[in-house]
């Protein structure tokens, strides 16, 4: 490669921006390689999460910089390395690089099938993943994860989290016989949470995904100030009474200073198989609305579909069980929304790096 064409490129990138981190690929170090063959381009980026939404535009970008060099084509590897909040105390879970809670202002709006697919879309992105199930009271993932009666291993005397669908899992199901009430006091919930962090071998960690009770109580305090968690992400329905708790988990988390990274709209409409007729069953769009009226980030909107409680029931996400359902998709889109969030929060300093 003349190394004056070299050069030229090599400028011609450095104005290349990252469109949700604000910074050009230079001021983020993530051009890793550059060759030149003739009118042939082949770059390497590396990203700051596998599940980069804006893959397409980056590449577009860069594909219009380097034209008037006379390149005219681009080839671009990604290789991606996910950014991480160490926080104030770095000796925890040194392995986790992220903690991201998904919380809900109050039961049955889903938030335990979103963490779910979340997890698992993560997962086929590429990142490695963990999810840690802290609703106590009412434990789901071993049912949704297909891992029902399963044990945690202990080696050397610690927990290791039982693996499924390319995801590390803790949960108290695993912890407590089928059936049986766990009726906790505060510091009794601290303890189990912190056991989960700090006893667990999760290894190496892109995100560890939180399922949260629903509510504001002891676990999301307790949660708050155990680990630094890189924000929390917030699950309602369109219903105004869903909106209303979203508001006051999405205040209870401020108050503890932990970033609210978005909120989505569960259950926001159902396509007819048959005809395929679009019903609003819980009205539209309230999630996005209030996301606006707030200032937060919204991530997406999840449609009602009936693979959605089969996958739960039976122990296969769906974004696994049916990768190219309309469902589906909207989780991989809003997976990838996420991602981008974090990377986002931990770059911008909204959390400590």
């Amino acid at each position: 490669m003349p190394e004056i064409l070299k050069e030229a490129v090599l400028e011609a990138l450095a104005t290349v921006p990252e469109p949700e981190l604000g910074k050009t690929l230079a001021e983020l170090d993530m051009i890793k390689g550059v060759e030149v063959t003739g009118t042939k381009l082949w770059v390497k980026i590396l990203l700051t999460t596998p599940a980069c939404p804006l893959k397409d535009q980056i590449k577009g970008d860069i594909e219009i910089a380097v034209r008037p060099l006379g390149i005219k084509t681009v080839e671009v590897e990604w290789d991606a390395q996910v950014v991480a909040n160490k926080g104030p105390d770095p000796t925890k879970a040194p392995g986790i690089r992220n903690v991201i809670a998904v919380a809900s202002g109050k039961g049955g709006v889903g938030k335990s099938t979103v963490a779910v697919n979340l997890a698992a879309a993560l997962s086929m992105d590429g990142a490695r993943v963990g999810l840690m199930d802290v609703d106590i009271y009412g434990p789901s993932v071993p049912l949704m994860t297909g891992t029902e009666g399963k044990k945690p291993e202990i080696l050397n005397g610690r927990l290791q989290p039982v693996l499924a669908h390319g995801l590390k899992l803790l949960s108290m199901g695993y912890l407590v016989p089928a059936g049986q009430a766990v009726v906790w006091r505060g510091p009794m919930l601290h303890k189990a949470i912190t056991q989960f962090f700090e006893d667990c071998d999760w290894g190496e960690i892109d995100y560890l995904v939180v399922d949260l009770p629903p509510g504001t109580g002891d676990v999301q305090l307790s949660l708050s100030q155990i680990f630094p968690m890189t924000g929390a992400v917030m699950v309602t329905t369109p219903q105004e009474v869903a909106l209303i708790d979203v508001i006051k988990g999405a205040n209870m988390f401020e108050r503890v200073n932990v970033p609210l990274l978005g909120v989505i709209e569960n259950m926001s409409y159902f396509v007819c198989p048959c005809c395929s007729t679009r019903s609003e069953i819980f009205s539209h769009g309230g999630g996005r609305r209030a996301a606006k009226e707030h200032g937060w980030p919204f991530l997406g909107e999840i449609p009602i579909d009936p693979s959605v409680r089969v996958g739960g029931d039976e122990g296969t996400p769906v974004v696994i069980s049916h990768p190219d359902s309309v469902v589906s998709k909207a989780f991989r889109a809003t997976a990838r929304m996420l991602a981008g969030k974090v990377s986002q929060a931990v770059l911008a300093g909204e959390v400590t790096v």
